[in-house]
């Protein structure tokens, strides 16, 4: 799948509004969704903001991660002269993404997450200490450290401070889709049980979800097999409910 569209299309798409992508945690605006990035901004006005403490987005203040950088977004839409958008974000970002569409619902065209989960497992305590070892050991490796320091103005380690509270996860956003009334793709990998419910769940209570169960991929679907993912996204873009 080479996600390439026709001229008829991509004029189709750009009428509908610009598109934002939300990174993944410790990632940047240029150096996540890079494959998305390519093929969209041919035929649409490509925004890639960097998240709170992200990046060139300098902050100390994560107290109240995701409703600060939420009002972040909407802030630098504003500035942007930006009323209405597509928005897609992935992990963290997708966290964002739908904090930002619940309390500002009226700014969205369409939404598209992935790399969430709906409930909390309940295995979650298991889950989250192997996380937390995981970044540790991360922490100790010097290029991965020297690399996340030429990239973060901030100090992006009080990010992996802030996950390793067991209940930094917001799980009172992420139940639901309620207040959300535009399209919304979902995108999981096959390899992500937890994921994959979460996309079940949200279908059967929400008439105007689509689902992509996508196979050979895990958490990071649109890095693990970027053509698979942007194809559906473009599909998703052109459907003719999503109104410019």
């Amino acid at each position: 799948m080479g996600g390439r569209l026709n001229d008829f299309t991509y004029r189709s798409i750009w009428r509908r509004g610009p598109i934002v992508f939300l990174h993944t945690g410790l990632q940047t605006g240029t150096t996540d969704f890079e494959k998305q990035r390519e093929v969209l901004q041919e035929s649409m006005k490509v925004i890639v903001p960097d998240l709170r403490g992200h990046g060139k987005s300098v902050s100390d203040d994560f107290s109240n991660y995701f409703e600060d950088a939420a009002d972040d977004l909407k802030e630098t839409l504003n500035h942007l002269q930006i009323d209405r958008l597509h928005l897609v974000g992935c992990s963290l970002g997708g966290l964002v993404g739908l904090r930002f569409a619940k309390k500002y619902p009226d700014r969205l065209r369409s939404l598209t997450l992935s790399g969430i989960t709906s409930d909390k497992p309940d295995n979650w305590a298991v889950m989250h200490a192997q996380d937390v070892q995981f970044q540790r050991e991360l922490l100790e490796n010097s290029e991965f450290t020297k690399q996340l320091d030429l990239q973060h103005q901030s100090d992006w380690r009080q990010l992996i401070y802030m996950a390793r509270d067991e209940d930094w996860y917001p799980f009172e956003y992420t139940s639901d889709l309620d207040n959300i009334s535009v399209p919304v793709l979902f995108m999981v990998g096959e390899g992500n049980p937890a994921e994959v419910e979460t996309a079940a769940k949200y279908r059967n209570i929400h008439s105007h979800i689509h689902v992509c169960v996508i196979p050979f991929a895990s958490h990071l679907v649109h890095v693990e097999k970027p053509d698979m993912y942007t194809e559906v996204l473009l599909e998703f873009l052109n459907v003719g409910q999503i109104k410019s």
